[in-house]
């Protein structure tokens, strides 16, 4: 029996079938291993040695890996045919090495570029071994990112507030959409004019020539920079007479562009379909691993991880004859056409991506495929046959007009283009981003010193316009440009920055977000090496580097590490304030844009005599005024984002009060009448902004709807007591006494009825109540270095992360599911060396002898959970005596010494053993 692994399982069922009986292929679901997310997972001080956790789930596929090598004669490892592929097929075998699951079983590794019977069946043919110096690259690849998450991302928690994480990469890219956004801002428009003349010719055809230079001096676009001149150039053409000058046609041709790598595909996606890259590859991945055709499941497409454009010559002849057979000869070249890659750092390991069987028409897969899937394939089918079709010709042409005013001679110059035979373009157009497409005119026909006469003249003021934001397709375009990053990374980077908050995409572009502008204000700062782009394209050519099998992995880290850890360490001591006023200063255009009557820009609009500056709260950076406490003007960082905010509704037509949807600190709200509206004691009437509904889209109906909340629905008809209906923290509810019950619907709750409520309301109590959150054992996440055992629980004031007894809420801007053990110590240890926290209250607790004792065991607003009040020095005293962890205390978080007893298996990771291991 040969055991045979691959990744997934809709893989393992079609290549089973290719095999026969004597194969037995498993899946291994992805990565079986990775590093923990703790505390000394690498470490820098002993050659980078790592400590691989193989990933509970799993666990039971190694075991049933293991169990099937017995009696075996091969173990064939068939994973992906890149670095992570290679990674995997290393992870597998070690697992087995370390489970003693190998006696005398060959080893194999073998790679197909697509899974069809015909590729399977040549792969298994010409196996080898694993390739060790893909497996370094991947280990560096891997640590590079782990000493920069865990090193870089507690800095940013703690000189930061509201920032959530930074990434070798992901910074970069972030940086790349943020430097747009300034230059956004500090934008100044042009005005310039054009004078565009309808002139007709002899025989009455029109065209339109523009005005390109005057009195033997060229005029360029912007050249024309007032009214006036304008006006002036308008009087001498509408006195002049036109003569053609001269006329050039010259043949053009236009060539198809090559095949499909994984970052073309991602921007054509995006442009024709409107996929997001992330979803690209989601449709591309169950393409490349089949559809069932005629009751065998069958790989449509090739690898889609690539950055190779060549295809096999079995395709090209393929693809020449399909041409052939729909477009005639005359579309097919004379010889295949080769193509080379201009990206740089391209490793051209396999294919361009195309489809396996060419001869598989788009219109013959629709049935078989859903929608999304059958326009991807036919996107990738029409690019595959056009890179193989002939080229366009094209005929373009240039008239040049005498324009005769007097003694004064204009230059007017019209262009046209004419495709003379279609080719490729009969089937494929490449989509564009931001470039105006080519002038497509055809230019009536005309001949030197014809004379033309004037129909026309259009005299037009313009703008300069700033240059665009990115959209997805351009910045992964402009990723792979630079050498930033690698193609299969370009989805997930786009993914994270939009999850975190750093950017929102609005109208197929990219927004530079206010938390992500700081974040990338506070890494160019003080991190600046490390988000440039020529220094982040030089370290990605290193690691490739190392896959060409050029260079030490260890000795990649060891350059990056020395210079990294030293920026560290320059910063530990730096206060927050310091870190405002840098980031004050850099951030100034975009938080304090210029003001219409050309004021202060800094001036508090509500006190008069403040100075805003930015600040930093739980929630994030905000601008607020100096004068605080007195003045409590706060505004989010942007300046239009609260004048979008900021706006009038109309009147309650009960009070006669102004409603206004408002800006603040924690976001949009809306708000009956003024303070000065109210008696003295008395505040405005606000109500929140329900999530998902975006401010722009309230109006006075729905404000004046959610001004009435909580509403009472009715009497209970047991009790007697009142039910009432709100929205809250976690969404729309009903309360009757202390139970409350969730709505279903968010529209319910404005029109929920009694006997609604009332069934809402008794579920609820048939339920019983919920466990008290102390009792609640919450998700273990690790061992922090000295309090022991970290979990993460819910509490009654939100998510909290407990260890030894000390407890420390979650930010707002972090989420409970997603929190890693390095960020619940950060949290835990600042909680501590705050003298916070709580532990399990004592059978008998002493009462506070004193307010000031009082206000240290109050929990805060928000705080940490449901326990017992008084205050436990005992967890104080536990906290303190025992040393801070190397995380906070050095902020060398991933070379804790307490991490290097871990029980878990260690793997000695240097590139000679990790090479001679694979090859077993």
């Amino acid at each position: 029996m040969n055991i045979v692994i691959v990744e997934s399982p809709a893989k393992a069922k079609t290549i089973n079938k290719y095999l026969g009986s004597s194969y037995e292929v498993l899946a291994s679901f992805g990565h079986v291993r990775d590093l923990p997310a703790k505390n000394g997972s690498v470490d820098p001080e002993e050659n980078f040695r790592m400590i691989w956790e193989v990933d509970p789930k799993a666990a039971g596929r190694l075991n049933d890996i293991a169990k099937s090598l017995k009696g075996a004669d091969r173990l064939i490892l068939a994973t992906d045919p890149d670095r992570e592929g290679e990674a995997i097929s290393w992870h597998v075998l070690e697992v087995m090495k370390e489970k003693r699951a190998l006696k005398d079983q060959k080893i194999e590794r073998v790679v197909f570029n697509a899974i069809t019977k015909q590729a399977v069946s040549e792969a298994m043919k010409n196996p080898r071994q694993i390739d060790g110096a893909l497996v370094d690259a991947y280990m560096a690849r891997r640590a590079l990112d782990y000493l920069v998450g865990f090193t870089l991302s507690p800095v940013l928690w703690r000189k930061l507030p509201g920032a959530r994480s930074a990434g070798r990469v992901q910074s970069v890219a972030l940086r790349l959409v943020c430097d747009r956004e300034l230059e956004i801002e500090k934008f100044v428009p042009r005005e310039y004019w054009s004078l565009i003349a309808t002139l007709a010719t002899p025989r009455g055809d029109t065209f339109e020539a523009r005005l390109v230079g005057a009195d033997g001096k060229k005029i360029q676009r912007l050249d024309i920079g007032t009214g006036a001149e304008a006006e002036d150039f308008k009087n001498a053409l509408n006195a002049a007479s036109y003569t053609v000058a001269t006329v050039d046609a010259k043949p053009a041709r236009r060539n198809p562009q090559a095949p499909f790598t994984t970052s073309t595909l991602q921007q054509e996606a995006s442009r024709k379909l409107g996929f997001a890259p992330a979803h690209t590859m989601r449709i591309a991945q169950r393409l490349y691993e089949g559809i069932d055709i005629g009751g065998e499941t069958t790989g449509l497409i090739t690898y889609m991880r690539t950055d190779g454009v060549q295809i096999a010559p079995e395709a090209i002849t393929q693809a020449r004859k399909v041409i052939g057979e729909i477009y005639g000869n005359k579309y097919v070249p004379d010889s295949p056409r080769q193509y080379q890659t201009k990206a740089k750092n391209a490793q051209e390991a396999h294919e361009a991506i195309r489809p396996t069987d060419l001869s598989r028409k788009p219109a013959e897969l629709r049935k078989r495929l859903d929608d999304d899937q059958a326009k991807l394939y036919e996107l990738i089918w029409t690019r595959t046959i056009a890179s193989q079709m002939e080229s366009a010709e094209l005929e373009r042409t240039t008239v040049d007009i005498i324009a005769k005013a007097g003694g004064r001679t204009l230059e007017l110059r019209a262009t046209g283009q004419v495709v003379k035979f279609d080719g490729f373009l009969a089937l494929y157009q490449e989509g564009r981003d931001d470039e105006e497409d080519e002038d497509s005119r055809r230019l009536p026909q005309m001949s030197p010193n014809d004379p033309l006469k004037r129909q026309n003249l259009a005299v037009t003021q313009h703008f300069t316009e700033p240059p665009p934001r990115f959209s997805e397709a351009s910045l992964v375009k402009r990723m792979e440009e630079l050498g930033i990053g690698r193609p299969s990374t370009y989805a997930s980077i786009l993914d994270v920055l939009k999850a975190r908050g750093y950017v929102k995409l609005e109208k197929k572009r990219l927004h530079g977000e206010d938390k992500g502008r700081v974040v990338i204000a506070f890494l160019e700062n003080f991190f600046r090496r490390y988000v440039e782009y020529d220094f982040t394209a030089d370290l990605e050519e290193q690691l490739d580097r190392i896959s060409n099998n050029e260079i030490a992995w260890q000795q990649v880290l060891k350059d990056f590490w020395t210079g990294f850890i030293g920026a560290v360490d320059d910063i530990k001591d730096l206060r927050v304030a310091q870190v405002l006023d840098a980031l004050d200063e850099m951030l100034g255009p975009h938080i304090y844009p210029p003001r219409e009557d050309g004021g202060d820009v800094r001036q508090c609009p509500t006190c008069g005599t403040g100075r805003l500056n930015l600040k930093a709260g739980k929630f994030g950076a905000f601008v607020g005024c100096s004068n605080y406490p007195e003045c409590r003007y706060t505004r989010p960082l942007a300046a239009d984002s609260e004048a979008a905010a900021d706006r009038m509704l109309g009147q309650d037509p009960d009070s006669g009060l102004e409603v206004a949807v408002k800006a603040g600190r924690f976001g949009p709200y809306i708000q009956l009448g003024e303070q000065k509206d109210y008696a003295e004691g008395e505040k405005p009437k606000r109500a929140g902004i329900p999530k998902g509904t975006q401010p722009s889209d309230v109006d006075l109906d729905l404000a004046l709807k959610l001004l009435s909340l909580p509403r009472e629905i009715g009497k209970h008809p047991e009790t007697g007591l009142p039910i009432t209906a709100g929205l809250g923290r976690f969404g729309p509810f009903v309360k009757h006494d202390k139970t409350y019950a969730s709505l279903e619907a968010g529209d319910e709750v404005f029109d929920i009825g009694l006997n609604r409520a009332v069934t809402l309301i008794a579920e609820k109590v048939a339920k019983g109540p919920s466990k008290r959150f102390g009792a609640d054992p919450g998700k273990a996440l690790g061992d922090h270095p000295s309090l022991g055992p970290v979990a993460v629980k819910a509490g009654r004031y939100g998510a909290y992360v407990t260890a030894g007894g000390v407890n420390a809420t979650i930010p707002g801007d972090k989420e409970k599911d997603t929190i890693t053990l390095a960020e619940a110590i950060v949290l835990i240890d600042e909680r501590a060396a705050k003298g916070g926290g709580k532990a399990k209250a004592p059978k008998k607790a002493a009462k506070p002898k004193s307010s000031s004792s009082k206000a240290a065991t109050k929990p805060k607003a928000g705080g940490d959970d449901d326990t017992p009040k008084p205050a436990k020095k005992a967890v104080a005293k536990k906290a303190a005596a025992k040393p801070k962890s190397e995380s906070t205390s050095k902020a060398r978080a991933p070379v804790a010494k307490a991490a290097k007893t871990s029980a878990k298996p260690a793997t000695k990771a240097t590139p000679k053993k990790s090479a001679g291991k694979a090859r077993g």
